[in-house]
């Protein structure tokens, strides 16, 4: 498939999605708002992609949702019907919602890897990745309060799960720009690494373990980590266990066993 917006490449088992709008500090225009679905669909039907990298080309990661995109947006909705023209902005809303949502309906883990700047629509994306790394020259903003308006494609959703209720109050009602460092602390990021290069290199070691684990086992742990996110213990420990009653006698399960057995590594099949 070719992108307009994005390039898209797999090799020794991990997918790399990479914005690629440098001229426009890969801000998030209509076609990239399609296609990032697109790309992490593919991964999601690609046996041979066990997991994902996700990065930005250019000196920003992202500048966050185009504003021309925002202001086109006005012949996109029309109706002479105002009724019918706040459901056509619904629409619009819901299917930029079901964009990033696809990184977490993708059933291999996204590996958000942050440089530069990643702002307002960017917080949106990253928060949907299953892990998040970032060089130390990375800012983060929610920008969206200083153009007058809600986030509403997923930060104000996800963030407070991911760094707590208060600090994500602070950061959603003031704007601030915040560093690499303080992104650590609050755990909004799992390392922060010293420069782009080392970022590359680090996030694509963490994505090489990934891929040489069960592919299996690796979408059973996301599928259950995600379902757990949003359900009580109760209701999660009993889908795992109906989970595991299908998928625990698997291939997986033997080829395992027997190479920590032999103390070699395990080839698993897609």
């Amino acid at each position: 498939m070719s992108y307009k917006t994005l390039t898209v490449t797999l090799e020794n088992h991990i997918a790399t999605v990479r914005l690629n709008r440098p001229e426009k500090a890969n801000a998030m225009n209509v076609d990239m708002w399609q296609e990032i679905r697109q790309a992490f669909r593919w991964v999601d039907d690609t046996p041979d992609a066990r997991v994902a990298i996700l990065e930005g080309e250019g000196k920003l990661f992202t500048a966050g949702i185009d504003l021309e995109m925002m202001m086109g947006m006005g012949s996109t909705i029309h109706n002479d019907c105002e009724a019918r023209m706040r459901e056509n902005l619904r629409r619009v809303i819901l299917d930029m919602q079901d964009t990033l949502t696809s990184l977490e309906r993708c059933r291999k883990p996204v590996l958000a890897a942050i440089h530069g700047g990643c702002v307002g629509g960017g917080i949106d994306l990253i928060t949907c990745a299953d892990m998040r790394y970032c060089s130390s020259d990375a800012y983060f903003t929610i920008k969206e309060i200083d153009i007058g308006m809600t986030a509403d494609v997923g930060t104000l959703q996800r963030l407070p799960k991911l760094i707590g209720e208060g600090m994500a109050r602070e950061l959603a009602y003031t704007g601030r720009r915040f560093t690499a460092a303080e992104a650590r602390e609050m755990r909004l990021v799992n390392q922060v690494f010293d420069s782009r290069e080392a970022l590359q290199a680090g996030v694509r070691e963490m994505a090489a373990t990934i891929a040489s684990k069960s592919p299996l086992a690796i979408r059973g742990t996301k599928e259950m980590i995600t379902y757990a996110r949003d359900h009580s213990v109760a209701d999660s420990l009993n889908y795992i266990a109906t989970w595991n009653a299908a998928m625990l006698l698997s291939d997986d399960l033997q080829e395992a066993m027997m190479a920590n057995m032999g103390k070699r590594p395990a080839e698993f099949k897609n």
